[in-house]
């Protein structure tokens, strides 16, 4: 069962920019850990005027549970903010990429990405402690999988009850369903939430996509159609992870969202 509550785990790291900056030698000293000159992971995290959140989604990930070494690469995609020097201060490698847009900035990390595995992140995104193994795993495990995706619960940012989110969650749920089944499974994938292998992403040209498309859900199909595998859903409860609302603000809010999924799970199931 999705929680219909924020866990104790994500509230640990929902906390303001100030208040979390008192951690950062600890959060650095963590990362530190992790580090490798070989890494077998790279997380890419693309971030414009990311100021006030992507402390919340580095101290999430610097507390992984896992057992294999990651780098982190924010990158910085001309942001006018403190983005820069809050991700430097974490421990974490910050580059640059001043053409703008999540492709190039997706794409820049990739170019520099050392891990067998490169894993994608948001910088508006709390990550729980298992989330790297839930999206590795699967793809050390099994040659015949090409992508991992996984599920997400909202973060309310202007007072949207989270039980609403909670309901509007399974209804996604049961339309990515929908989409697995009988529609087109890459519809489910989202960046700030996925993982693949590094060569056979460098091989079908990264997250380079056709107008009019996504970078990640194109992604995944360009890996299937070069036969590298399936996409494999990852739905241990254990695995989700908690972004901001924000995106669903800007597409009209929670109602006109619903409205959205059940207009597709009607057209789908008729």
């Amino acid at each position: 069962m999705r929680p219909i509550g924020i866990p104790s785990s994500v509230k640990r790291f929902n906390k303001s920019t100030g208040t979390l900056t008192a951690d950062l030698t600890s959060v650095a000293a963590k990362f530190n850990t992790l580090k490798s000159d070989r890494p077998d992971v790279s997380i890419i995290i693309p971030a414009y005027n990311e100021e006030d959140n992507i402390l919340k989604t580095l101290c999430s990930l610097a507390h992984t549970t896992t057992r294999k070494t990651v780098e982190v690469i924010v990158v910085n995609n001309n942001s006018i903010d403190r983005t820069e020097s809050l991700a430097k201060a974490a421990g974490v490698i910050c580059i640059t990429e001043t053409k703008q847009g999540i492709t190039n900035a997706r794409n820049a990390g990739l170019s520099i990405a050392r891990g067998k595995y490169i894993v994608n992140a948001d910088a508006d995104t709390i990550y729980p402690a298992g989330w790297i193994d839930g999206m590795v795993d699967p793809l050390a495990s099994d040659e015949r999988i090409a992508l991992t995706y996984g599920r997400f619960s909202f973060i309310p940012l202007e007072g949207t009850p989270r039980p609403l989110y909670f309901l509007f969650e399974y209804l996604a749920d049961f339309n990515r369903a929908i989409n697995k089944r009988f529609r087109e499974e890459a519809l489910n994938v989202y960046g700030f939430n996925s993982a693949c292998r590094r060569s056979q992403c460098l091989t079908v040209d990264g997250f380079d996509h056709p107008a009019g498309t996504n970078e990640d859900g194109w992604l995944a199909v360009k890996l299937r159609d070069r036969n590298f595998g399936r996409l494999h859903w990852v739905t241990d409860i254990d695995h989700i992870v908690w972004t901001t609302d924000r995106r669903l603000l800007i597409d009209g809010g929670l109602w006109k969202g619903t409205w959205k999924r059940l207009r597709k799970v009607i057209v789908n199931t008729n």
